[in-house]
């Protein structure tokens, strides 16, 4: 009998001693490393951002978010006679609403017409007060999408078919949290997107071995148990800026049934190539993953260039275009939030365009 009540303690008693462990062990991590984890997080990327060139021929738009800010987006025409659709642009961290010209410029060329906009601090937009944009997502950036989709949808010109999504970085995210929700966009495009859970799960280990040299911290736990840490980090830095870390895992399933061509690059150090493939694999519809090779992030369109172009191409003629094409047309003029000033702008210089900021 003796050894019945000594195997039932062993199997009782080992996993309730293993998980008083963890526990413990959980909350030594937080008190310990969280605020070196939240001085990290805060931390700015060190890449090239590209900025670009006011166009002659675009539209300057300004249009206002719900909570009342004004953005600056810029609405491009498709260079032929017939519009084809219409792409939202989602731009990366830092740089301006002109740089998706590089991008897209082979789309105007066929026929799209393309509108990029500077999200809350960004660019020429207005600032939200208290709140400084990382390259990390937040629901600011995601109202600032919801927007301009509000935006498309009441120009006197709006396409009813509803249109395509083209985003890089931290703009193809916000853009697709966005986009779950709403229907009006048909298809999509990412290139080097990443989500906030995902990167910082991974990097969890190698932060908390900067400075620490307990071995079992660094090589022995689970990359689950560092995620453990993840989101009351982001509570905290949610409580500081007055906004919160939306998961772009949550989202992704519910891109369904909508199309979708993911591109990243193979010799991304930043987002590696395996973070791409665990977003890639929430996702439950029509879809593509395109690795390029020896790329870093976000430079994809520079190392592959025509093969890049064509791919994007190719994917928006085969679920934006129908086949009946249709001239644009004028719908009832535009009045409310979403009313927007439309003027030919030229050129500015640098100086010009921060004093016109």
């Amino acid at each position: 009998m003796i050894w019945i009540w000594l195997g039932l303690v062993v199997v009782v008693g080992l996993p309730l001693l293993v998980a008083m462990a963890l526990a413990g062990l959980y909350v030594y991590l937080h008190v310990r490393y969280m605020s070196f984890i939240m001085r990290v997080f805060q931390e700015k990327p060190l890449f090239i951002i590209p900025r670009g060139q006011p166009a002659d021929d675009a539209e300057d738009v300004h249009f206002r978010t719900t909570d009342g800010l004004n953005l600056r987006g810029c609405y491009l025409h498709g260079r032929g006679e017939r519009r084809r659709g219409v792409i939202l642009f989602g731009l990366e961290f830092g740089s301006n609403r002109w740089s998706c010209a590089d991008y897209c410029n082979y789309l105007l060329d066929s026929g799209f017409d393309v509108f990029a906009f500077e999200s809350r601090g960004q660019g020429d937009s207005d600032v939200q007060a208290g709140y400084e944009p990382l390259q990390w997502l937040t629901d600011f950036e995601v109202r600032d999408y919801q927007a301009a989709l509000d935006y498309l949808k009441g120009r006197e010109d709006a396409d009813p078919r509803g249109v395509g999504f083209f985003g890089i970085s931290k703009g193809a995210g916000a853009g697709l949290v966005a986009a779950a929700q709403n229907d009006y966009v048909r298809c999509f495009v990412t290139d080097g997107m990443f989500a906030t859970y995902s990167t910082m799960v991974p990097y969890m280990r190698k932060w908390i071995a900067i400075v620490s040299d307990r071995y079992v911290l660094q090589k022995v736990l689970p990359l689950w148990y560092y995620g453990l840490l993840v989101n009351p980090a982001l509570r905290r830095m949610g409580a500081k800026n007055s906004c919160g870390y939306p998961h772009l895992e949550h989202s992704l399933p519910k891109l369904a049934p909508r199309p979708l061509l993911m591109i990243h690059g193979g010799g991304d150090t930043y987002i590696k190539p395996q973070m791409a493939k665990r977003l890639f694999a929430l996702v439950n519809t029509a879809k593509e993953l395109w690795i390029v090779d020896k790329a870093k992030h976000n430079q994809a369109l520079q190392v592959a260039g025509d093969e890049y172009r064509r791919r994007v191409l190719a994917f928006f003629e085969a679920h934006l275009v129908t086949e009946a094409l249709e001239p644009v047309h004028a719908a009832t003029p535009l009045s409310g939030p979403h009313t927007v000033r439309r003027e030919r702008v030229t050129a500015l210089s640098t100086a010009d365009a921060q004093t016109h900021r």
